[in-house]
């Protein structure tokens, strides 16, 4: 077997293995690290044994791995006598357990962070090492964060209902991480967010996969090779993933269609609209606003309100930008960037370059600090 296509299953399987060994008695953080050890095992041995049937071998294998860790404690003999007559592994699976997995992993309870690793340990089935790689920490401390989570959730019932919009969040910011290490996290989100969907029938959840598809599929034109950043105005439209951007807006429509709007689905119609302008100069930027107006009034989100700044200034001009901008706060994330590009598209280039110089000290992302230096170098260059 191809040890890419192997890695890709057995991840695919996790959350179900996770969720039959909870059903037969085990509690969330010892079944979760159950089913890690029986990932490793089954790394090791499928490449020259491979099973006929994946999920039961993983089963069997994990509840084995999980009786061994509990043989000392009292409890073993309760379990042992009570699942004596062991079902097939296969029969187990009946449940989906997916679902309450994600609801779990993103329980109120826990922090973003801890939200984040724990989902994509237990249901996204990669390792602690991956996982610190792609948020650049330590393996140790990504370890005692996922432990600390685990046992967090450790009473909560494995069947509580569970909260949508929580897990749509978590998975966003996954998707916001991007690449790092050797997983790409944006490419795992998509994942996750396809899997969400297909255990649970929510628009919004249709919105954030629509959201991340239209979005991924301009991440080719997003750099140049140098991995310098490049405008959305400025991306060569041609290297868009046109696929991508098709299977997105009919997420995004049939979502729509069930007239219960949420702040994805709003995100996801701004997306949609860039990507349908075969230019930049063609972007409707007049609908665009109505949908920011949309995106404010659903959330109030202060970002929203930054972003519909932009989109006023390219529908009605630099000034009503300036205007929609002025009563927001000056220490929102990307306020100094945005009055940089408004007032560059004033005419005050004098001011624009100082903005951007000032927003580019600020910057903590080292391709955004380097393009607006670029930009406040380009301006004084023209004064």
């Amino acid at each position: 077997m191809d040890p890419t296509s192997d890695e890709a299953l057995l991840r695919s399987l996790t959350p179900a293995v996770i969720g039959i060994l909870v059903r037969r008695g085990a509690d969330f953080a010892a079944a979760e690290d159950a089913v890690q050890e029986s990932l490793i095992e089954a790394l090791r041995v499928w490449p020259d044994d491979p099973p006929r049937d994946p999920k039961p071998w993983l089963v069997k294998v994990a509840w084995r791995k999980f009786l061994d860790a509990t043989r000392a404690e009292e409890s073993r003999r309760r379990r042992e006598e009570r699942l004596e007559a062991e079902p097939d592994p296969g029969v187990g699976g009946a449940v989906d357990d997916t679902l309450q997995l994600f609801f779990l992993c993103a329980h109120p309870s826990l922090t973003p962070a801890s939200a984040v690793a724990l989902t994509l340990r237990a249901v996204g089935g990669l390792t602690t090492r991956q996982i610190a790689e792609a948020y650049l920490v330590p393996e140790a401390t990504m370890g005692q964060r996922i432990s600390r989570a685990k046992r967090t959730v450790s009473d909560v019932r494995f069947d509580q209902p569970g909260d949508v919009s929580t897990v749509v969040r978590v998975l966003y910011l996954v998707f916001n991480e991007g690449y790092s290490g050797d997983v790409d996290l944006a490419a795992e989100a998509i994942r996750l967010t396809r899997q969400l969907a297909a255990h649970t029938d929510h628009p919004e959840v249709a919105g954030l996969l629509a959201l991340m598809l239209l979005h991924h599929a301009r991440r080719p034109a997003r750099t140049r090779p140098d991995g310098s950043l490049v405008p959305l105005a400025e991306q060569d439209r041609s290297r868009w993933d046109t696929r991508l951007i098709a299977e997105g807006v009919q997420i995004l429509e049939a979502a729509l269609a069930r007239d219960r709007l949420g702040e994805f689905q709003a995100q996801a119609a701004i997306a949609a609209l860039h990507a349908d302008a075969r230019t930049a100069e063609e972007t409707d930027w007049v609908q665009i606003v109505e949908w920011y107006d949309e995106l404010v009034r659903i959330t109030d989100s202060p970002i929203a309100r930054l972003n519909r700044a932009v989109a006023v200034g390219e529908a009605d001009g630099a000034r009503a930008g300036l205007a929609a901008l002025a009563p927001l706060d000056p220490s929102l994330p990307r306020y100094t960037a945005v009055a940089a590009y408004l007032h560059e598209r004033d005419g005050d280039l004098a001011t624009a370059a100082r903005l951007y110089a000032d927003a580019a000290r600020a910057a903590t992302n080292l391709a955004e600090r380097d393009h607006l230096t670029r930009q406040a170098a380009r301006l004084n260059v023209r004064r």
